[in-house]
C-alpha cells in the first residue's frame, strides 16, 4: 500500500494482551487469536480512515504518526495489563516434542511455521489468483484509473489495513506460548519486520516470505552460536542486499 506504517509492533503486542484476555475467560488458544485479531483489525480500520488516510504520499508523516500510535499503544497496554511479563499457555496438544528423522523439535514451533506458510499461501493466491487481489493491485499501481473504472480503491485500502493488522493482532496471540506478552514486545518485534521487509522487498509478499525465513535462521543461529554479536548477525544480510540491490530481493517500489 505504500504506507510508512510503524506501527505493527505495538499491534503485535497487543494482540498478544487481547489473547490473555480473552484466555482468561475461555481458555482456547485459537479462539484468543480469532478474536484479537478482529479486534486488532477494527483498530486498524479506525487508524487506516481517520489518521493515514489524510496522509496519503506524506512519508514523513506517516512515520511519525504512526510511531506516535505505537508510543500510545504501549503506554495504553502497560497501563491496563502492568509490567510484569504474562505467559500464554501452550496448547496441551502441542506440548510434547516430536521426533522427526532421529531430531527432536518442540511441536509448537512446528505448528508456527507450519501456520506461516499456510498464511503466507492464502495471501499469495488472494493477491495473484482472485479478482480482489487484481483490484487492490491496481490501485495501488494507479489509484484514479483504478477509481475511473469502478474499482472501490478507498474501500478496498481499508481492508487491506485491516487484514495487515488482524494477522499482526492474531500473530501477538500465536506467538505468546513462545515470547509471552510483556512491556517492551513491540520494540522487539518491530526491528525485525523492518528487516524483513527491506531484504525481501518492499511491496512483494514472496520476498516477505522468504526475507523472514532468512531473518528468523541467520537470528536464531546467530543468537545461540555468537551472542555478543547478535546484531551484527541481524543487519548484516539487510545491509549486503541493501548494497547491491537497493530495493531487496523482490522488491517492486522503491523504499
Amino acid at each position: 500500500m505504500r504506507i510508512a506504517n510503524l506501527t505493527h509492533g505495538s499491534l503485535f503486542m497487543l494482540g498478544a494482551y487481547l489473547g490473555v484476555t480473552v484466555m482468561r475467560q475461555w481458555p482456547n488458544l485459537w479462539l484468543a487469536a480469532l478474536a484479537a485479531g478482529i479486534a486488532v483489525a477494527l483498530f486498524g480500520g479506525l487508524l487506516e480512515r481517520l489518521i493515514l488516510r489524510q496522509l496519503g504520499g506524506n512519508v514523513l508523516g506517516q512515520v511519525l504518526v504512526t510511531l506516535g500510535v505505537s508510543f500510545i499503544i504501549a503506554d495504553a497496554c502497560l497501563i491496563t495489563w502492568g509490567g510484569d511479563p504474562i505467559p500464554i499457555p501452550t496448547p496441551p496438544a502441542l506440548q510434547m516434542p516430536v521426533r522427526i528423522a532421529g531430531f527432536i523439535f518442540p511441536a509448537y514451533r512446528l505448528a508456527v511455521v507450519v501456520i506461516a506458510v499456510v498464511v503466507a499461501l492464502a495471501l499469495y493466491l488472494l493477491m495473484e489468483r482472485t479478482r480482489l487481489g487484481a483490484m487492490i493491485r491496481a490501485g495501488v499501481d494507479d489509484p484514479d484509473m483504478a477509481s475511473a473504472v469502478g474499482i472501490p480503491v478507498s474501500r478496498l485500502f481499508s481492508t487491506v489495513f485491516c487484514l495487515g493488522a488482524a494477522l499482526a493482532g492474531a500473530g501477538g496471540v500465536i506467538g505468546g506460548p513462545i515470547m509471552s506478552a510483556y512491556p517492551g514486545l513491540d520494540a522487539d518485534m518491530l526491528p525485525l519486520a523492518l528487516i524483513v521487509v527491506i531484504l525481501g522487498g518492499v511491496g512483494s509478499l514472496l520476498g516477505a516470505f522468504v526475507g523472514a525465513f532468512i531473518t528468523g535462521f541467520v537470528y536464531t543461529f546467530g543468537v545461540a552460536l555468537l551472542p555478543d554479536l547478535a546484531y551484527v548477525i541481524l543487519f548484516l544480510p539487510m545491509i549486503l542486499v541493501i548494497a547491491f540491490r537497493p530495493r531487496g530481493l523482490f522488491g517492486k517500489f522503491a523504499a
